[in-house]
């Protein structure tokens, strides 16, 4: 189910949020377990037959967590004035963490990279050894996978402590976040789903997650949605643009990309506070970085923090040598572009960034300055480039787009010239407001319902209603 579907805005929404409020009247377990019911319900929408794999997924990761918290209480034990280490305890607690980790990683890569593994090994081998599965991917298993591994690592650390089964049941399943993120973090969230005032309606939440999802909801289908034909159009014919074409191009997925997931991912902030649930922020403006650091501390931001927390801290972060610190950050970067999808172009997407971001800590070290434009021009261009190699469908397709960007020469070349630099225009128009519109969440810091608020989220909402026949999946269901 979509957030961008009259099902969802006018039927699933309305009685899931409702019913969540008039059942905690009699009991907030109750009220609990209706939410868990009904985001079952909305992720089972998509395909039944993968919410036994998510539910056989939660009552693993439930049973592991709980272990790794029971030997986490117990793994010291106090003689007299001292305090020692029960080395027992330490290896139980560092088995029952790998074997958690072990079996959710399989998962993941049973269903999104197997493909994958046995399509490289082919090409290598230069014949079929394997016959391809083709298995579907299901939705939000990246996002889900995600949550439930920190929370293990969490409760090896002594960091996590489970409030009952059905509250973690929501930590795991909340439609809000359940298909593309963000990726929320369990000791942030199970003291929300416990909390008295999370049972009774807030009407001034109610009115800024009504604002927000409306501003979302126009982000994602007035304008992600309306790139889109163009986008595919250039993508699909590759090996025959011009300089103007590849350019829209490539500016027109960088627009369409970051209005989609934003407006996704501000949606889903917005459901969270109809239910008085505070999802952590994942965006922050993140064109207007001025350096590459920057953006990945404004892009995507809860998966930056995971792999700052799960992986590039415990790999030894900046604790080790300038060649330590620089090695954990391309790995980790190539661990995010894999993560994003199966496929090379996605695993160099991301070395280019892991390159870009130690290029960025040289410099820095190096403490040369430049102006705040050609700072900005170098970032945004970077960025746009990578975005190529994270769209194309091969590295053929992004060389023809990068090549054609580069040969300045055609522009003269082509025909019907403004029919081909209008495109152009709109995404350059686009890149203006997100280096300087005010971000929603911003706005929402100052919000105050009246009148103006009212009749701008009305006309918005109107406007994406009439859009509605054109609604597509939002792009990271495929990540």
């Amino acid at each position: 189910m979509l957030f961008n579907s009259y099902e969802f805005i006018f039927a699933f929404l309305p009685v899931a949020v409702i019913g969540f409020f008039a059942v905690s009247h009699i009991k907030h377990e109750y009220s609990t377990m209706w939410l868990v019911l009904a985001s079952l319900f909305f992720y089972g929408w998509w395909d039944y037959h993968y919410v036994p794999l998510l539910c056989v997924s939660i009552c693993f990761n439930y049973i592991v967590g709980r272990r790794l918290e029971n030997l986490a209480d117990g793994y010291k034990i106090e003689k007299g004035d001292h305090v020692t280490v029960d080395m027992p305890h330490v290896f139980a607690r560092k088995m029952w963490l790998l074997f958690g980790v072990v079996i959710n990683l399989a998962l993941l890569g049973y269903f999104k990279y197997m493909d994958f593994f046995l399509g490289t090994i082919n090409s290598i081998a230069g014949s079929d050894i394997f016959d391809l599965p083709h298995i579907i991917l299901p939705l939000g298993i990246s996002f889900y996978t995600f949550t439930q591994t920190a929370y293990l690592v969490d409760a090896y650390r002594g960091q996590a402590k489970n409030a009952s089964f059905i509250a973690y049941c929501e930590f795991v399943t909340i439609f809000p976040h359940l298909i593309a993120g963000p990726i929320i973090n369990h000791r942030d969230m199970i003291p929300q789903f416990i909390a008295d005032k999370t049972f009774t309606v807030n009407w001034e939440n109610m009115a800024r997650g009504l604002t927000l999802f409306t501003m979302g909801l126009f982000k994602k289908v007035v304008i992600a949605d309306g790139i889109a034909p163009i986008v595919n159009d250039i993508f699909s014919r590759t090996d025959a643009l011009t300089c103007i074409d590849a350019w829209a191009g490539a500016l027109g997925y960088t627009m369409q990309l970051y209005f989609d997931f934003s407006g996704y991912s501000e949606m889903a902030i917005a459901l969270g506070l109809m239910i008085n649930l505070r999802l952590p922020v994942n965006f922050n403006s993140p064109y207007k970085s001025l350096c590459v650091i920057d953006f990945w501390r404004r892009w995507h931001m809860t998966l930056g923090l995971w792999v700052r927390d799960y992986l590039y801290i415990p790999m030894g972060g900046d604790r080790c040598s300038r060649l330590g610190k620089l090695r954990n950050l391309f790995l980790s970067m190539l661990i995010i572009g894999l993560w994003h999808g199966a496929g090379w172009t996605f695993v160099f997407w991301g070395g280019l960034h892991g390159i870009m971001l130690m290029i960025n800590h040289l410099w820095r070290e190096a403490h040369i300055k430049l102006p705040n434009i050609i700072c900005w021009l170098l970032t945004f261009g970077g960025v746009m480039v990578c975005w190529v190699f994270f769209r194309a469908e091969n590295f053929s397709d992004a060389y023809n787009v990068i090549a054609t960007m580069a040969n300045l020469g055609n522009i003269m070349e082509s025909h019907n010239t403004w029919v081909r630099v209008r495109p152009l225009v709109i995404m350059m128009v686009l890149t203006c407001v997100t280096v300087f519109a005010p971000n929603p969440m911003h706005l929402m810091e100052k919000f105050k319902p009246n009148k103006k608020w009212l009749v701008a989220c009305v006309v918005a909402i109107a406007i994406s209603l009439y859009f509605f026949s054109r609604i597509t999946d939002f792009l990271y269901f495929q990540f």
